[in-house]
């Protein structure tokens, strides 16, 4: 991480740095979980975050203990084919990133972060539960394989299981959108120290997260394939019950910050008073628009946010009617809507091309918990009298991830901020793009391996023969290592843009939608394997992806996603050029 006296010089300059919060009282806002304003000397700060991380890290710990090794649970003992396996895992991956969309708007409108992040943590805790049962009672899962034969799961023992996995679906989804939220609430905006000690909780967030998965990608994993799956799922369960004991700790330190109302009510009262004022004209002069006189904003918890000449047909929104003129009227938002409320909604509109970007990138990240296991499962996993689970080379992607965290701030940021004068070394922007071309990297260094493979394969006679080749599986190292790489740019870089650039009192929301990308990446990877597989198998062919992928063609797979993360780099790039931030008065 760079120096904070560094960084607090450099916002000194721009001018970014002001003292109006330097009292004993928060000026942005926050309060006790009484409703009462706060002491900065007792509450938030560094002093809350450990609880914070310390819920983050034991969350992510056992959401990857059970993600990271999905698919050989599957395959192995509920003895599904590859291709089922994969869909089944990017499926619920998907639903995982999916369902923080209900916890946002929960968070943002009605019960506040903490209450979200309290409520679903204890849905999750009861879907771990189940799935562990699920893993452990011999009546809830298949006999084991007798030579070739391995009986089907049965529709209760499948239903068990799945429902157990779900509630872990809708319980994830009340935490990612909020916890990060909540720890950056715990750094008071208007305090010049603290706004600079906020913009270093997102680094030490993505570690903690990363610290977890390596457990998991680890230790969890050899548990799972060596002492048995119960024990392997009643592992994370218990760290989720650690994670829950942290996050209440920490409640008499805590800021909380109210609830400001539906975000998507008042995206809605924007395009019912526009659609009302269709007919009226905008004026050219924007003070004429209405918002409130005073200088707080009109929605709770939001800064005023200044008028943009961009899709000037919703200002229509906010246009002063003769009717509102006469009577002084300005109640009723589905009629007038404030400027500040208008830009809310062009500010998701003008953020939705970046985000939508995100899809294709978080498609290649799907990878690793499926066709990498896959590929892994068919190399050389021993060193010496040693079996390393195909699952934990994603020990690799968090090593990465470790690793290139020191040297981005340490290393990469002075030297970018010689050339490009950001305070940051790149924007966020430019961080992100970095990240989808090293993605295109990481899938072609996939294909490279998998061809290699694939030719040993043939040369050996074992096309036809369901084994593993003579090939270290450590081979599958720099595809792992470049995707950590991808990570600390785009996933850093979007927790940044969706916090910075989000309207105020729609933060979680705007987090909620960046996940969002990932829950859409995991359909696509499963839509395009769908596709694969139909074409591929026609008249009779093994297709790319067969059970004996030494009989297939996995690399044609990872050449067509390194040649969709190529076009979707170049489409980003043009999109991020015309991109225009928002400006809060």
């Amino acid at each position: 991480m760079g120096s904070l006296q560094e960084e607090e010089r450099l916002l000194l300059e721009d001018g970014l740095v002001q003292n109006e919060g330097d009292g004993l009282y928060t000026g942005d806002g926050s309060v006790d979980i009484k409703g009462n304003r706060v002491l900065k000397q007792n509450t938030g700060n560094w002093r809350a975050c450990p609880f914070i991380l310390g819920t983050e890290c034991c969350e992510r710990l056992a959401y990857y203990g059970i993600a990271t090794n999905l698919v050989t649970y599957l395959t192995r003992k509920l003895h599904e084919g590859n291709v089922s396996a994969a869909r089944n895992v990017t499926t619920w991956s998907g639903t995982c990133y999916l369902t923080p969309l209900i916890g946002a708007v929960l968070a943002d409108a009605y019960w506040g972060r903490y209450w979200t992040i309290a409520v679903f943590s204890t849905i999750y805790f009861i879907g771990m539960g189940t799935l562990t049962l699920s893993a452990s009672v011999p009546a809830l899962k298949p006999p084991e394989c007798v030579d070739s034969v391995c009986p089907s799961a049965s529709p209760a023992q499948y239903g068990v299981f799945f429902v157990g996995l779900y509630l872990i679906a809708l319980g994830t989804g009340g935490i990612k959108p909020c916890v990060s939220s909540f720890g950056a609430d715990q750094f008071d905006d208007t305090d010049k120290t603290e706004r600079v000690k906020k913009g270093s909780f997102f680094n030490w967030f993505y570690f903690s997260i990363n610290i977890g998965a390596l457990i998991s990608s680890s230790l969890l994993v050899w548990v799972q394939d060596n002492a048995g799956w119960g024990l392997g799922f009643g592992i994370p369960t218990l760290f989720m019950g650690i994670a829950i004991f942290s996050f209440f700790s920490g409640t008499p330190l805590y800021r909380f910050q109210k609830p400001g109302g539906s975000p998507v009510t008042r995206m809605c009262q924007v395009l019912v008073a526009s659609f009302r004022k269709w007919n009226l004209d905008v004026p050219k002069d924007s003070s004429l628009l209405y918002e409130t006189p005073d200088k707080d904003s009109a929605i709770k918890g939001s800064r005023k946010l200044e008028h943009s000449d961009e899709l000037t047909c919703l200002d229509k929104a906010a246009v002063i009617s003769e009717t509102e003129t006469k009577t002084g009227d300005f109640s009723n938002p589905w009629r007038v809507c404030t400027v500040t409320q208008v830009e809310e909604l062009k500010i998701l509109i003008r953020m939705f091309p970046i985000w939508a970007t995100g899809i294709v990138f978080s498609a290649v990240y799907a990878q690793m918990s499926t066709m990498f296991v896959e590929q892994g499962t068919m190399m050389d996993t021993s060193i010496g009298s040693f079996t390393i689970p195909p699952a934990s080379l994603s020990t690799f992607d968090v090593i990465s991830v470790i690793f290139w965290v020191p040297v981005y701030d340490k290393f990469i940021v002075p030297i970018a901020r010689r050339f490009t004068g950001k305070e940051r070394g790149f924007s966020e922007l430019q961080r992100m793009g970095i990240g989808l071309f090293l993605s295109v990297l990481c899938m072609s260094a996939a294909a490279v391996v998998e061809i290699y493979r694939l030719n040993l394969a043939k040369e050996l006679g074992l096309v036809d023969k369901e084994v593993a080749v003579p090939m270290s599986i450590f081979w599958q190292v720099p595809q792992y290592f470049l995707l950590g790489a991808a990570e600390i740019f785009t996933f850093i870089g979007q927790l940044e843009f969706f916090y910075d650039q989000s309207p105020d009192a729609m933060r979680s929301l705007c987090s909620a939608l960046s996940l969002l990308t990932t829950s859409l990446g995991n359909y696509l990877s499963s839509l395009i394997l769908t596709i694969v597989t139909y074409f591929s198998t026609k008249d009779g062919k093994a297709g790319w992806i067969p059970d004996n992928l030494n009989e297939g063609h996995l690399d044609y797979f990872f050449w067509l996603l390194a040649g969709l993360s190529l076009l979707n780099m170049l489409v980003y790039v043009v999109c991020a050029k015309r991109y225009k931030k928002k400006k809060a008065s």
